[in-house]
């Protein structure tokens, strides 16, 4: 089994708009979908998850839209949006740019000399 880690502040919005892209999802859905892309290392809490998916479709990074799920309950399913797909990669790309920094950093030796 992973080890489990936090998930980073800052970084629940980026794997929401991540898990969303592969494909339309509803909140359980969502979450289930972060753990599974991790590898089961990142699990987000409910509590979490609602406030950032309200952000995001406030932001209108994500469109809601309310259907009858399988168990015939209400559920509301996310898409990305023209303008959710540019914030993902524009963050993206800024992550990227942060971890291979971190990890120069953290590969440094001590200057022989």
């Amino acid at each position: 089994m992973p080890e489990r880690v936090t998930v980073v502040p800052g970084t629940l919005e980026l794997l929401i708009l991540r898990a969303v892209s592969l494909g339309e999802l509803h909140g359980y859905g969502i979450l289930s979908r972060i753990e599974q892309i991790t590898n089961g290392a990142l699990q987000v809490e409910q509590g979490a998850l609602y406030p950032a998916l309200y952000r995001l479709e406030q932001r209108e990074f994500l469109a809601g839209e309310w259907r009858l799920g399988d168990n015939n309950r209400r559920v509301k399913v996310y898409s990305l949006t023209r303008a959710g797909r540019r914030q993902l990669a524009d963050e993206t790309d800024s992550w990227t740019a942060f971890v291979r920094a971190m990890a120069a950093a953290l590969r440094a030796r001590p200057a022989e000399g």
